[in-house]
């Protein structure tokens, strides 16, 4: 699995945009910018839109940050746009959801089940050149926490020292 200070892999994926419609979208799409990128296994499922409604539910609080979140799982974008269009908590997400039908970027990423086969529940938090800064893995069975995503960018972006339970607008570290 990729790490930290690795850089974020080459891709070109299908997404399913803000606005409903299809679009390509690259590792250099939002090249300069700071990036969250969150996989989900599957479209259709219990767990999965609990996360996808929440990240779209703070997607303010990230572009506040001059962050982009893009979602991604392994699903088609048919199935995606299907999938937002079917459940009331996707119909006006403001994040793309990216199509990695072929699992090329989850395999580089190193992100996939071995036994199931769809990408686990990873976050990256890439920075403005591209290096990847954060990662957090769940099981399957378990959701992540979209505040922890916002403190710890937060963090990222201070280049200071943070400690334990550290939140934005509290003193760094001195050396």
């Amino acid at each position: 699995m990729l790490t930290v200070g690795d850089k974020l892999p080459e891709f070109k994926l299908t997404a399913v945009a803000p606005n409903k419609e299809f679009t390509d979208i690259t590792d250099q799409t939002h090249n300069g910018q700071w990036q969250v990128i969150f996989y989900w296994p599957m479209d259709f499922t219990f767990v999965c839109p609990t996360e996808i409604a929440e990240f779209g539910k703070r997607a303010g609080d990230f572009r506040d940050r001059e962050a982009v979140v893009l979602g991604a799982s392994t699903d088609t974008h048919f199935v995606h746009l299907a999938w937002r269009n079917d459940h009331k908590d996707l119909h006006d997400l403001p994040i793309a959801m990216l199509a990695d039908t072929k699992r090329e970027l989850a395999q580089a990423l190193g992100i996939l089940h071995k036994e199931a086969g769809v990408a686990l529940r990873a976050t990256f938090i890439v920075d403005p050149n591209g290096i990847i800064r954060w990662v957090s893995v769940n099981d399957l069975s378990v959701g992540r926490n979209v505040p922890e995503v916002l403190r710890v960018l937060d963090g990222l972006q201070t280049d200071e020292l943070c400690p334990c339970n550290w939140e934005k607008g509290q003193p760094t570290l001195e050396v």
